[in-house]
């Protein structure tokens, strides 16, 4: 479905991608992940159409997005970070126009627009203009028009951005049920919608890519992340029963009033810790090993602490990061129209 080879792209001296090379498959819902200014939104407007690649090459459904970009988008529904939307319109003038412009036959459009309404759960505000909707309802109709068209493939670029936390949990649904019928190629801060949706996640960082695999992937090839004891004592007397620093453990929320922490694995085996709690005569009501989290493989991988690139890696030089207010970000005010 996408194909994506050694792709560069470079804003004047700032080389925001470094030569970044995934695939997605048809019918997988894959997480594009990424700190603000790794290059998420400059791959996927390369993808699109929107920009043209300093080097590399992509494909979208066997087509070339440099020289058959018009075809590429003519297959593709596309929401952009900033929904593109003529806001004097009503919403049904404006998914008819969508379609229209898409071209949908004139015999079709009024039936792909119901089923686009019907989606994305628009029958409360189709008659309204797109000014009175809030915002979680403009981002509804933004995905509407990107598949009024049934594209082949749905782009996605940060659909949940600036939502509140109920629109947030709104449109995440309608991705999970995207998702069941479409190719879906989802950029994100969310890491929820990831665990909820995907199906295969990327990791991209500083630009290049630092991770492809499901999230269970991820996450096993990180270290344990530590071991849990709830246990009746305090911190302080549960360090000294310990032989350890205060420091070393990390105090968690009590569960049904029994006090828990987190302590690193690595600077007591687990029968020691045992050992050491029950001849201090404290009650030791659970221990357990924690596994790491996507949160923790996301950080481990775009903080610097995976250098050897255990999760699949391209490999990051740590020398080119750009920051938030990168050339990326930049480029991301450029273009901007429902095609």
């Amino acid at each position: 479905m996408i194909e994506v080879e050694n792709l560069q792209k470079d804003y004047g001296p700032a080389r925001a991608l470094q030569g970044i090379s995934f695939q997605v498959r048809r019918g997988e819902v894959v997480g594009f992940l990424g700190p603000n200014g790794a290059g998420k939104s400059t791959t996927m407007r390369i993808l699109t159409g929107y920009l043209l690649p300093t080097g590399g090459r992509a494909s979208v459904l066997g087509m070339d997005v440099v020289n058959e970009s018009l075809a590429v988008r003519q297959r593709i529904g596309y929401l952009p970070e900033s929904t593109p939307l003529y806001t004097e319109m009503r919403v049904d003038e404006y998914l008819r126009f969508a379609a229209e412009i898409r071209g949908v036959p004139g015999r079709d459009v009024k039936r792909a627009v119901a089923r686009v309404v019907d989606a994305c759960g628009l029958e409360r505000v189709v008659g309204k203009d797109i000014h009175e909707l809030s915002k979680g309802y403009r981002q509804r109709v933004g995905l509407a028009q990107a598949m009024v068209h049934e594209p082949d493939l749905l782009i996605l670029d940060e659909p949940t951005s600036g939502l509140d936390p109920n629109q947030i949990v709104e449109v995440r649904a309608l991705i999970q049920r995207l998702g069941t019928e479409h190719t879906v190629l989802l950029s994100t801060h969310y890491l929820q919608e990831v665990e909820a949706a995907c199906s295969r996640v990327l990791v991209i960082d500083r630009g290049r890519l630092v991770a492809d695999g499901t999230r269970d992937e991820l996450v096993a090839a990180l270290p344990l992340g530590g071991v849990l004891l709830r246990v009746a004592a305090d911190r302080a007397a549960l360090a000294r029963a310990l032989q350890l620093p205060v420091d070393d453990l990390i105090e968690l929320p009590a569960d049904r009033g029994i006090r828990g922490f987190r302590l690193a694995v690595s600077l007591l085996p687990e029968h020691e810790i045992a050992r050491r709690i029950t001849a201090a005569g404290i009650a030791l009501h659970e221990l357990a090993p924690l596994r790491p989290s996507l949160e923790d493989a996301f950080r481990s991988l775009t903080l610097g602490s995976d250098p050897g690139g255990r999760l699949g890696a391209q490999g990051s030089t740590g020398n080119e990061r750009i920051g938030d207010e990168s050339a990326e970000d930049g480029a991301s005010r450029e273009g901007g129209g429902i095609d």
